[in-house]
């Protein structure tokens, strides 16, 4: 507030429930923290003096509501409360909140702008229609909390383009940023004229202060001149608005601002990118702001653990990241010496602490109980579990938070070890598919000049637990594989469906029912970011216990 009050700016825009975070999920139910969360919009509005400010966060009135607070004049002066409350995917703001039934409208000398939610704006006879075409607001301003997903800045895109030019309006769209628990806010906050052209855009994934002067006169002579919009405006008449007529004169600007406005207008140059910055963005914040300044992770001389060194080295500073390099009697040499290189490249801690003795200790102690000498699933999940078990070991020794590294492939078919390669305070990569993976590490040797070893992303995927073993010994490839995963659970779709699609039913039928059997696995996993439309966790929901099963 202080920094666009300097700056000289008339309205200063924070996203969708900021003040208190975005999902609060069950602290909505403590009345301590709701009454801490109005202590401090109080407090905000003590210093809003000569600017007016909008602000999320959640108001009691007579029920709980997900409310947009204006401040003006060291004053709230109204209180907008969001009318369209989502209740899918992650969503589930029907638990907590009130609807709101009221459209607002402030009155800025001779202007008019119109507030609302989110949700809100994604209707085309919501809010941003009542206000623009009953209210006649110029400006409709919409404070958001819409969590990342591939592909979703171009959805929001479309989506207020269309409302812009549906309602022939200025939109100033303002997102959240930043990563909570699960999910991660990717800001992307954008400014859209009435032909809906986008103006300007804030920077993705980093805190951003994005300053502009509008243009509303362009607005009146667009409504002049298109019909649609006259029609529309006269079937919207019964519609109510509440205008809020404001205390505040617009400024008269005493200096050009241009020169210390730095605009960031270039979409995200690909889908890799987009991810990979989630990644380090949902990382970063997760690790710090849950107390924690370090991390640690097994790195195997594999590609998974390989871009989850990657991910904590961009989102830390170097010293603050270690890989344990634990290799057992069926490790390679070069897994060894790739993870050496990869440690050096990005200039991370590594620490090697050979397991052969350990293991060698467990197979003698438990001779007796073992019904075979073969190395068996159970000697294979000794393994991962002795490695499990040193990294948590590091963790309470110098409260480093361990990073589980494994895909969202594997841990779909539960071709990942519980309490073993599954322990973790937090899993990167839980929703990346494994070709994703490789695709993210494609991307990142191209920008950043082979960063990663180059025999990491050719060599066969191996977990290394037995002499020999490969990946595809027990799964499908992974291509296949993750189209299958795809339209299984992201898509929801059932065995006839998938079959229809040209893949083979026994690999199907395997692919599914081992998805269904690892749902116990899943429940006990670390959380991780949300990068795809459906992850595990809030968004795909299943009981562990059923009887459903695919024949």
């Amino acid at each position: 507030m202080d920094h666009a009050k300097r700056m000289q700016a008339d309205i200063a825009v924070f996203p969708e429930l900021c003040l208190p975070g975005y999902p609060p999920e069950d602290l909505l139910l403590k009345p301590s923290f709701i009454e801490g969360n109005q202590k401090f919009i109080n407090r905000l509005a003590e210093i809003s003096d000569d600017i007016i400010v909008i602000v999320g966060y959640a108001c009691r009135d007579q029920g709980l509501f997900n409310s947009a607070a204006i401040l003006c004049n060291k004053q709230i002066i109204h209180i907008y409360h969001k009318q369209f409350l989502p209740n899918y995917s992650v969503f589930d703001e029907e638990r907590y909140f009130q609807k709101g039934d009221s459209n607002t409208i402030l009155a800025i000398e001779d202007l008019r702008v119109g507030i609302n939610i989110c949700e809100d704006i994604y209707y085309a006879a919501g809010p941003a229609s009542i206000q623009s075409l009953t209210g006649a607001a110029s400006l409709i301003i919409n404070i958001s909390a819409s969590p990342y997903y591939g592909g979703k800045v171009q959805e929001r895109e479309r989506l207020l383009c269309t409302r812009a030019v549906d309602n022939r309006t200025n939109i100033f769209y303002v997102n959240l940023v930043g990563g909570q628990d699960e999910l991660v806010f990717d800001g992307s906050s954008m400014a859209f004229n009435e032909n809906g052209r986008i103006l300007a855009r804030a920077k993705p994934f980093v805190q951003d202060m994005l300053i502009l002067d509008l243009d509303f006169d362009s607005v009146q002579f667009a409504r002049l001149e298109d019909q649609k919009y006259k029609n529309q405006r006269q079937a919207q008449k019964s519609s109510r608005v509440n205008i809020i007529n404001t205390p505040y004169k617009i400024k008269e600007k005493t200096k050009d601002l241009k020169p210390a406005i730095d605009q960031y207008t270039r979409a995200i140059s690909c889908p890799e990118q987009e991810a990979f910055d989630a990644l380090v963005a949902g990382t970063r914040d997760y690790v710090l702001k849950n107390g924690f300044s370090k991390t640690v992770f097994g790195l195997s001389g594999g590609i998974d653990s390989a871009l989850t060194a990657v991910v904590a080295a961009f989102a830390l500073e170097n010293e603050n990241v270690n890989a344990i390099l634990m290799p057992s009697i069926y490790s390679s040499e070069s897994s060894i010496s790739d993870s050496q290189e990869l440690s050096a490249n990005l200039g991370i801690n590594h620490i090697i602490v050979p397991i052969t003795d350990i293991y060698e200790v467990y197979l003698d102690s438990l001779k007796h109980l073992l019904e075979t000498t073969q190395v068996n699933i159970t000697k294979e999940n000794i393994q991962a579990r002795i490695r499990g078990n040193i990294l948590m070991a590091m963790a309470n020794e110098y409260h480093w938070l361990v990073l589980a590294t494994g895909n969202k492939s594997e841990i779909s078919v539960g071709y990942s070890t519980l309490y073993g390669d599954m322990v973790g305070g937090f899993s990167p990569l839980k929703d990346v598919y494994k070709t994703m993976v490789y695709k993210i590490c494609r991307y990142i040797n191209k920008k950043y000049t082979n960063l990663i070893p180059e025999h990491i992303l050719t060599r066969p995927p191996s977990a290394e637990l037995k002499p020999e073993q490969k990946d595809e010994d027990k799964l499908p490839r992974y291509e296949l594989l993750d189209r299958i995963l795809k339209y299984y659970i992201e898509e929801e779709k059932d065995f006839d469906y998938i079959v229809k699609k040209g893949m083979d039913p026994e690999i199907v039928k395997e692919v599914i029912n081992m998805v269904d059997f690892s749902e116990y696995k899943r429940k006990q996993g670390a959380p991780g970011i949300k990068i795809t439309s459906r992850a595990f966790g809030k968004d795909r929901r299943y009981p562990i216990t059923n009887a459903f099963k695919l024949d």
